[in-house]
């Protein structure tokens, strides 16, 4: 056990010698490994960041969430032409849903609005995300309140002028002041501050509730009507929990099916969205993406490969006198092959642990002009990188290790002579 712990130091040394004394030799050596290793380690870390930031932005939704509306979140057989002819989901639809659904937590029909602006007094928010919700939307979101509450099913049913405002409307608005109670301007007319969700943080799709205000839909249906084709009516299903994803979707689909006097045979006019479906989606893209990524970066850790073998071919050629000293007091070749093999994969980390460093470096950078996105580097990537690095140094220094633990001792002498 010290003979080999002993022959790490030695190797080291080495290794550290090799980096001191040709310098430019070994800097060209090793910057493939380096670049290998940063370019890996930045693709996961950049695809990790980028998968954590979506599902975060999907996180107030459970992944059993069906949306049911015209329009479809991936890829469709439908031809668009036909899709263009799909009817608006309805409001008698929602409740209809809402009495004959079984196994059913929430339903909520929900309208998409263009921005709008809010204003109180003399200031006025601009560019506002509106979102007309009933009630249950509440139930179906993972709102937090920071103070006040959500409109009820009486407020969301009769369209009362209320209104729940994001964290950064509420600021922009009032200030430190206390906005309960407090009446804004939408849409012309006066509505009620009845509530302020806590504050979210930025998001990746868009807004963020930070940005947005909730009316009861009711109220945007009187202003819009029921066939405005500058609105995107959906209804948004949160079943139970432990019932079955896709018999709960059968039955969502049978129920609408009838309700439209849909025939046997007959496509769908309508799309039923599943939030985890889009994340299997999200999931196939992200792990498409590593696996370009990688492929990509794997030339360059060939050419730190073909780098590490050339530095240890030359150690070998400049130290073969020594090597032959070695053996002939009495050094087994694997000793030798293992003192080789040590140096090559040392020297490689080097040159992985400068790659990670820069990654890292690069991370803090971006994170400071990306606002809220942060780049994610994982204790797993650091060590991805670093076994990565130690195996491409192994495979790199084992054709030298072992031409230099075959080498005749009396020969290795004279050659050095």
């Amino acid at each position: 056990m010290f003979i080999y712990l002993r022959l790490l130091k030695e190797s080291f040394t080495f290794a550290v010698n090799a980096l001191r004394n040709n310098k430019l030799r070994t800097f060209l050596s090793l910057l493939g490994v380096t670049i290998g290793i940063f370019s890996i380690i930045a693709v996961l870390a950049a695809v990790d960041s980028l998968e954590k930031e979506i599902k975060g932005s999907l996180s107030s939704l459970d992944n059993s969430t069906v949306i049911i509306m015209r329009f479809s979140f991936g890829p469709t057989d439908v031809p668009q032409w036909k899709r263009q002819q799909f009817p608006d989901v309805s409001y008698d639809e929602y409740q209809h849903l809402k009495r004959s659904l079984p196994d059913l937590e929430a339903v909520s029909y929900v309208i998409g609005v263009p921005s709008e602006s809010i204003k109180y007094r003399d200031v006025t928010s601009e560019n506002v995300d509106v979102g007309a919700v009933t009630s249950e939307y509440y139930d179906i979101e993972a709102f937090e309140l920071r103070e006040g509450r959500f409109f009820n099913e009486s407020e969301s049913v009769s369209g009362s002028p209320v209104i729940v405002l994001g964290h950064e409307i509420a600021n922009n608005l009032f200030g430190n002041s206390n906005p309960l109670g407090q009446e804004v301007r939408l849409y012309g007319r006066k509505m009620q501050v009845i509530g302020v969700l806590e504050k979210q943080g930025s998001s990746l799709f868009g807004n963020s509730r930070d940005g947005q205000a909730f009316v009861p839909v009711n109220l945007v249906r009187r202003i819009y009507g029921d066939n405005n084709k500058g609105v995107f009516p959906q209804i948004v299903l949160k079943p139970e929990d432990g019932v079955d994803n896709a018999e709960f979707v059968a039955m969502v689909e049978g129920q609408l099916r009838n309700y439209r006097a849909i025939k046997p045979g007959e496509t769908n006019n309508f799309f039923i969205n599943q939030l985890q479906g889009f994340a299997d989606f999200i999931d196939n893209i992200t792990g498409q993406m590593n696996i370009i990524g990688l492929i990509i970066s794997g030339f360059s850790l060939l050419v730190g490969g073909f780098g590490i073998a050339n530095i240890m071919f030359v150690s070998v050629k400049e130290r073969t006198n020594l090597i032959g000293i070695q053996k002939s007091l009495g050094a087994k070749n694997r000793f030798i092959l293992f003192q080789f093999l040590f140096e090559a994969v040392i020297l490689s980390v080097i040159g992985g642990l400068i790659g990670l460093f820069l990654v890292w470096v690069v991370s803090i950078i971006a994170s400071q002009f990306t606002g809220d996105f942060e780049f994610v580097l994982s204790l797993w990537n650091l060590m991805l990188g670093t076994i990565v690095a130690a195996v491409i140094g192994l495979i790199s220094g084992i054709i030298p290790a072992i031409s230099a633990s075959k080498l005749d001792p009396v020969e290795a002498i004279r050659t050095g002579f």
